[in-house]
């Protein structure tokens, strides 16, 4: 055996042994979601003694007289309206930063990545006193409608540098023959962007699912509690917790995650890499 075949097998097991590292607590909850909430605390195994459905019966069920699908709908129905206003208003944003020469664009680039430094807790009371005063807290609208002003600032910057690489000369023979700003924007710029969007699509979909600091904020309404916000509702303070159907439902939560990230991991590595090398 050579020393190079030697290598690899030590560095695919080490590669293994990380990931089983990184997996474990993952794997942990899944089998604590098929044990009573007497075994998950008194038992030592890892596997349950005897498995049983009872926490996912228990858990889609929900809480405050709402089922758990309730929830569910929810955090599609804002994850769906976060990633329509990213996608168009950010592209927008960007296509400005990128193609078009207009006076103090460096400068207004340059403010706009001083707000990715800008922590989310010092906007947090100021931006609450807003829409406490237009009468949106209890309602998705103080986390869906600035989605459509471009306030991602991480989403422009990449989708910028993503659209800096496309050559200027495909954007010109449209140009010649006719086309506006707009349709050169929309039937060509878009199209040839789609990795980045996707990758905006994609980031903006699990950063609004897991969310759940400013959906607490703004949301106090069961009926509109999303599924990080109904998941807390699984922990009693007054020691009533549920913790079979948390980790049920937990195990569920992840579901779409997975599935997005499995189905469309190369747009997103393939956005990733673009952006951040092309300048």
């Amino acid at each position: 055996m050579t020393k190079r075949r030697v290598n690899s097998i030590i560095f695919h097991v080490l590669i293994i042994l990380f990931g089983f590292t990184m997996l474990y607590p993952l794997l942990w909850m899944l089998m604590a979601s098929f044990k009573t909430n007497q075994e998950i605390f008194a038992g030592v195994n890892f596997f349950p003694e005897n498995p049983t459905l009872g926490n996912y019966a228990s858990g889609f069920k929900g809480v405050s007289g709402y089922s758990f699908f309730r929830f569910i709908g929810n955090s599609f129905l804002l994850a769906a309206v976060c990633i329509v206003g990213n996608i168009a208003s950010c592209s927008m944003a960007a296509f400005a930063f990128a193609k078009l020469d207009f006076r103090l664009n460096k400068f207004l680039f340059s403010v706009m990545m001083v707000t990715l430094m800008l922590p989310f807790h010092v906007r947090l009371i100021p931006q609450y006193i807003v829409f406490n005063g237009m009468g949106w807290i209890d309602t998705f609208l103080p986390l869906a409608v600035p989605k459509f002003f471009a306030t991602e600032g991480f989403f422009i910057f990449l989708l910028t540098q993503y659209m800096r690489g496309i050559s200027n000369e495909l954007l010109e023979a449209p140009r010649i023959d006719g086309c506006s700003t707009w349709q050169i924007f929309l039937y060509f710029m878009l199209p040839l962007s789609l990795p980045g969007l996707m990758t905006i699509g994609i980031f903006t979909f699990i950063w609004t699912w897991n969310d759940f600091f400013s959906q607490m904020i703004y949301i106090s309404n069961p009926i509109r509690f999303t599924v990080s916000v109904a998941l807390r509702m699984f922990v009693d303070t007054t020691g009533q917790s549920t913790w079979g159907a948390l980790f049920a439902m937990s195990c569920v939560s992840l579901v779409p995650l997975f599935a997005l990230f499995i189905g469309f991991q190369r747009y997103l590595i393939e956005g990733i890499a673009a952006g951040g090398i092309k300048g």
